[in-house]
């Protein structure tokens, strides 16, 4: 049996040399879109069940066990992202669990890009692009944030710190737009350095 061919967003590019960052397309996640209500425990629970890991609840928070990650997006909704070969049994297993639950689970992994971005010059390469000042406390790893980047709908994972590791996630048709903004306001020389607190002079 031929197995289906899958091709990526952004299959067509390659990051150039010469980036401050290291940036790469995620092409081996998939993702799934899940809805409920939290106050509802048996949809909690029955997630739960299927997913191995309690949904997280509080804003821009994820958990995650093993391959599964749990992503949160709005009071009732949850992106949930592991192997892509493993989409198929785990939203079988979602839907077997939630069944007769007010919810919904969808795969979604064809319809976001992940580009994965590394390096020490991360958070200033994403600050360009939106208005959200990623040096500040509140964007640990483990932070979800949706944000307008470089005027489209995104929302970025801290996946990892020292050294950083984001995934930004758009949707598939503005996988290029991204991919080339980055691309562009990522080049070695463009480095912005950041002005170090300092008291204010005195008063003469």
């Amino acid at each position: 049996m031929s197995e289906a061919l899958i091709i990526t967003p952004l299959y067509d590019r390659e990051a150039p040399g010469g980036l401050a960052i290291i940036m790469t397309e995620v092409v081996d996640l998939g993702m799934i879109d899940l809805r409920g209500l939290p106050k509802d425990k048996k949809f909690m629970d029955a997630a739960k069940a299927a997913l191995g890991i309690a949904l997280p609840t509080a804003p821009r928070t994820s958990a995650g066990m093993g391959d599964i990650v749990c992503l949160w997006m709005s009071p009732d909704q949850w992106l949930i992202t592991c192997p892509r070969k493993a989409v198929g049994g785990l939203l079988a297993k979602l839907n077997a669990s939630l069944e007769g639950i007010f919810s919904l689970a969808v795969d979604m992994s064809d319809a976001r890009t992940i580009i994965r971005l590394e390096g020490d010059r991360v958070r200033e390469t994403l600050m360009k692009g939106s208005s959200i000042d990623f040096t500040q406390s509140g964007y640990e790893a483990g932070t979800v944030r949706r944000m307008l980047f470089g005027e489209i709908a995104a929302m970025v994972h801290v996946v990892s710190e020292k050294p950083d590791v984001f995934h930004l996630m758009v949707f598939r048709s503005y996988a290029h737009h991204a991919w080339d903004w980055i691309e562009a306001t990522a080049m070695k020389g463009s480095e912005v350095e950041f002005l170090s607190s300092a008291e204010a002079p005195p008063v003469v």
